[in-house]
């Protein structure tokens, strides 16, 4: 018997596949639109931090640079965290988990008690990802179809 004779059985359907306009649904689209915001965030948190990293360095010093980016791949963690929980949740789940605030602490103490690390760039780097939030904030906004101020 050659593999040419066997029958061959298609491959199961897929979840998509199986629910005709699975990906139509409210909740799919929802998550779609979530999952879109979580990389764009990323993105942009990822290029300011390089960005800053690098003018920090220039500017101030390799030792305040490298505490900076601590911070901010402390805030890069912290937002991978959140969108994680973000993504449990459900009607049955509806809290969000503390665990991530152990991590501010653990980092917070670290460069406090190092001394090659300083406390402030740490946490200028951590509230990075702050910056990136005001900044879709306002990209978001410019996008709107509001009155501009004075309109009716």
């Amino acid at each position: 018997m050659s593999l040419s004779d066997e029958s061959t059985d298609p491959t199961p359907p897929t979840r998509q596949d199986s629910r005709p306009g699975f990906e139509d649904t409210e909740p799919a689209k929802s998550m779609n639109e979530f999952y879109q915001l979580y990389q764009g965030l990323l993105l942009i948190t990822l290029v300011l931090t390089g960005i800053i990293f690098i003018s920090v360095w220039i500017f101030y010093s390799l030792n305040i640079a490298l505490s900076y980016l601590l911070g901010a791949c402390t805030g890069l963690v912290y937002l991978r965290m959140l969108a994680k929980d973000v993504e449990r949740l459900s009607p049955e789940k509806q809290w969000l988990s503390k665990t991530r605030f152990a991590l501010l602490v653990v980092v917070f103490l670290l460069a406090s008690r190092w001394n090659q690390l300083q406390v402030m760039p740490v946490v200028l780097g951590f509230l990075t990802y702050k910056a990136t939030l005001a900044i879709y904030l306002v990209r978001e906004q410019s996008k709107s179809d509001l009155p501009k101020f004075g309109q009716p």
